[in-house]
């Protein structure tokens, strides 16, 4: 048990009535998970208010409340605190709950639109075979060392990654690489971490549905340089127009990274084939079997990071060499007649750009190139259209298809999807809602040297709608049935 005041050392207070003294086991923001003797926070979220559960909290034996407005009927030895912002106070009680875990190792942030899992998934790769102990907080997995813990956010809950946190400290972890998504940072889950450096990769359309405009989606993004320190770095993507803009303000030592602009860190890329590609970084030449312009971008941030991390430079670049694609990250198969399947995680008008981009930068011209993409529901309407548009406008065959729909008709989906599409290419699209009836129909409809792309869900095993997840694995669909249709 813990003193309630140690608790909520750093925390702008408004009121209290109770005593702080008392002590108190755990901190919960769930009603449903209180305890006897928790500190019950009522956080203010898109879906619920936690206002509305303080009475069950306390009726589970909660020992502590921390609110936004004073309850207008208070029980005798609960201790109230009322504070500015809840989800603020949650993730600095849970960082002092946890003793500060953030100051006791390297923690380096990667926000952006797109890039973030790649590189924050191979500087853990990297530092591992460097001989460090290393931790991943990730959309796919969060990693303590070696031990791998599934994972349900782009940035979990103050709670979880404080724990986490936690949780390496014991295990000696040096280095953490934590993936920082616009909706942690809106929501207050960073604060209270200490960043020794913060990476920004790029900024695309995304989140428009949370966000409303593209301004407050980067001016979010920008928080998480804007609270860094004196002793952190910044590193920013300069070919990006809005890679300047997260440094501006920053109290962090500045650094960036370019293959078209000036830069402290360039690369140029010497060849690109689909095997991978050859690099050319401060006149040392890399292969990679990462391919195409936007992995050139994510492995030169990597190689800044690791130098102002202080590994050695040829080091760097030997393991670089060695790593390859993270699940669901232009993860590739080729079947035995030749036909080439691509899984992707393009979710974004941006990404799916980049990764066609990559794909007939590489074809002779003689491929087909058909495409498997969806948008999921419950998200930004306003990108499907552009993504209908890019899907159909530069591949040969585009399948319209289902992405986790969620709550949302996954018809109605497609046909916002299909309003993108030019008249001139009406005549190469397909609609089929059944995602996996969609890959089968891009695997049949491709002969010898042709590739697939099926974008959209990436790494991700499931398939969600209203509420219930099914098993789904692009990866592991489209490589059976191009097998079978071997036979």
């Amino acid at each position: 048990m813990k003193p309630l005041k140690d608790i909520l050392f750093g925390v702008s207070l408004r009121a209290v009535s109770g005593s702080t003294a008392t002590n108190i086991n755990a901190i919960k923001f769930d009603s449903r998970e209180v305890k006897e003797k928790d500190v019950f926070v009522a956080v203010r979220g898109t879906i619920t208010d936690g206002h509305k559960y303080i009475e069950k909290a306390i009726s589970k034996g909660a020992g502590a409340v921390v609110c936004e407005e004073m309850p207008k009927e208070l029980v005798d030895n609960i201790c109230y605190v009322v504070v500015p912002d809840t989800n603020q106070a949650l993730a600095i009680m849970a960082s002092n709950y946890y003793e500060v875990p953030s100051k006791n190792l390297k923690l380096i942030g990667v926000t952006g639109t797109n890039g973030k899992t790649t590189v924050s998934s191979l500087l853990y790769q990297l530092f591992k075979k460097a001989g460090y102990k290393v931790g991943l907080l990730s959309t796919i997995k969060i990693m303590i060392d070696e031990i791998e813990h599934p994972t349900t956010h782009t940035t979990p809950d103050a709670i979880t990654i404080n724990k986490n946190l936690s949780q390496m400290n014991e295990a000696g972890v040096e280095f953490c690489f934590m993936e920082v998504s616009s909706h942690g940072i809106h929501q207050k889950r960073t604060e209270g971490l200490y960043f020794e450096g913060a990476i920004f990769t790029n900024l695309s359309h995304d989140h428009l549905d949370y966000h409303k405009t593209f301004a407050e989606y980067r001016d979010t993004k920008k928080i998480l340089f804007d609270k860094l320190n004196k002793r952190a770095f910044a590193l920013a993507n300069i070919d990006d127009k809005n890679g300047l803009v997260m440094l501006q303000n920053t109290n962090a030592r500045k650094f960036t990274y370019a293959l078209r602009s000036y830069a402290d860190y360039r690369a140029q890329i010497l060849e690109n084939q689909f095997n991978g590609q050859l690099l050319k970084i401060d006149e040392n030449e890399l292969w990679t079997r990462l391919i195409g312009d936007f992995n050139a971008y994510n492995i030169l941030a990597i190689y800044a990071t690791a130098d102002l991390l202080g590994l050695e430079k040829f080091e760097t670049l030997r393991i670089l060499s060695e790593l390859e694609n993270v699940d669901g990250r232009f993860q590739y198969f080729i079947s035995s007649k030749k036909i080439t399947a691509i899984v992707d995680y393009a979710h974004t008008p941006d990404a799916l750009k980049n990764v066609l981009d990559t794909i007939n930068a590489l074809r002779t011209g003689n491929e087909n190139v058909i495409t498997v993409v969806g948008c999921g529901g419950d998200r930004d309407r306003s990108k499907r259209p552009v993504m209908g548009h890019i899907a159909s406008e530069y591949s040969s065959r585009a399948i319209f298809t289902s992405d986790n729909p969620r709550s949302e008709n996954p018809t109605s989906i497609i046909q916002e999807m299909e309003a993108g599409v030019e008249g001139h290419n009406v005549k190469k699209t397909l609609s089929i809602e059944n995602r996996k009836q969609a890959i089968k129909t891009a695997c049949q409809l491709a002969d010898p040297n042709d590739i697939i792309l099926v974008a959209g869900k990436g790494h991700e095993t499931y398939q969600e709608t209203n509420g219930i997840r099914d098993d789904f694995d692009d990866f592991k669909i489209v490589k059976e049935l191009l097998i079978d249709l071997s036979k």
